[in-house]
C-alpha cells in the first residue's frame, strides 16, 4: 500500500520528467535559430579558427549592415513580403468559398474536382517546372512577381480547400439555416454567420499559406530570372559564390528574413491555436 509521501514523489518524478522531455524538445527545436544568431554576430576573422563555441569571443553588427546597406537583400525582402501576403490573401478568399461549397452542397462532378485537387498534390514540383514555363512564358507572366503569386495560389489552393472545409464541416448547418428563416441571403449567412466562426480556420489557412510561399525556392529560382523579381531565398544564393560562401552575412540575412514570419504569426496567434486544433474536431 503506498503512502502519501511516495504517492506525492511519484507525481513529482512524472511531473519532473514530463517537464524535461517538453524543455528537451524546444532547445532541439531552437537550437538551429540559436546557431543561426550565433553565427551572424561572429566577425569573418574567427569565425574559422575560433573553433566551435557556444558564443564567440567578439561580436560584430558588421553583417547585419552589410546586408542591408550594401546588398540588394532589402529588396528581395520586400518582393518576398509581397508575393507571401498576396498570396495568402488569394488563397485564403478562394478556399474558404470552395470549401464551403465543398461541405455544404452536393452537386454533380463533386467527387471529380475533389480527386483532380488531391492529383495535383501528388506530382513532383520538378516535374511541372517546364509545363508551367511553357503557360507563363506567352503571357508576360514569368521573371515577374506577378507570376510566382498564381503560381503559389494554385499550388496551395487545393490543401488549403480541403483544410476550411474541415472546419465548415464542424459549424452545424443549422445557424446558417436560422439566418436565412430571418430574411438573409445565402451569401449573408455565410459573410454574417459561418465566416466569424470560422476565423481560427482562417488564421490557420493564412499561417500555412504565407510560410509556404514565404520559404519556397524552386519555383521562385526557375521562374525569376532577374534580381528585380528575386525574392529572399533567392537572394540568400548571392552569398555563396565559386571561391567560397560568406555565412556571416547569410546568417544576418536569414535572421533578418525571421522578422515577418514570426511577425505575422504574432498577429494571428490568437486564433491560431485554436485553428490547428478545431479543424479536426466535428461539432
Amino acid at each position: 500500500m503506498s503512502t502519501p509521501g511516495k504517492s506525492r514523489l511519484r507525481k513529482t518524478a512524472y511531473w519532473g520528467t514530463h517537464y524535461l522531455m517538453i524543455a528537451a524538445f524546444v532547445a532541439f527545436a531552437l537550437f538551429p535559430l540559436y546557431w543561426l544568431l550565433k553565427v551572424s554576430v561572429t566577425p569573418n576573422d574567427i569565425l574559422y579558427t575560433e573553433g566551435v563555441r557556444m558564443w564567440p569571443s567578439r561580436t560584430t553588427w558588421d553583417n547585419y549592415t552589410f546586408v542591408l546597406t550594401q546588398s540588394h537583400f532589402p529588396h528581395y525582402f520586400m518582393n518576398s513580403v509581397i508575393v507571401s501576403g498576396f498570396t495568402a490573401l488569394f488563397t485564403c478568399i478562394i478556399a474558404a468559398v470552395t470549401g464551403y461549397a465543398f461541405s455544404r452542397f452536393r452537386f454533380n462532378g463533386k467527387i471529380v474536382i475533389v480527386a483532380l485537387m488531391l492529383i495535383t498534390q501528388m506530382f513532383p514540383l520538378v516535374m511541372l517546372i517546364a509545363p508551367i514555363f511553357r503557360i507563363l512564358a506567352p503571357l508576360g507572366l514569368t521573371d515577374s512577381l506577378t507570376g510566382l503569386i498564381i503560381v503559389y495560389t494554385a499550388f496551395n489552393v487545393p490543401f488549403a480547400t480541403f483544410l476550411m472545409q474541415s472546419f465548415f464541416d464542424g459549424i452545424p448547418k443549422d445557424l446558417e439555416e436560422a439566418a436565412m428563416i430571418d430574411g438573409n441571403t445565402r451569401f449573408e449567412a455565410f459573410r454574417r454567420i459561418i465566416l466569424p466562426l470560422t476565423l481560427p480556420g482562417i488564421a490557420a489557412t493564412l499561417g500555412f499559406v504565407f510560410t509556404a510561399a514565404w520559404s519556397e525556392l524552386l519555383f521562385a529560382l526557375m521562374l525569376v530570372s532577374s534580381e528585380s523579381a528575386s525574392t529572399f531565398p533567392v537572394g540568400l544564393l548571392s552569398f555563396v559564390s565559386k571561391f567560397g560562401v560568406d555565412f556571416g552575412q547569410m546568417m544576418a540575412a536569414g535572421v533578418l528574413a525571421l522578422i515577418p514570419a514570426c511577425a505575422f504569426f504574432l498577429l494571428i496567434q490568437r486564433y491560431l491555436v485554436q485553428g490547428l486544433t478545431a479543424g479536426a474536431v466535428k461539432g
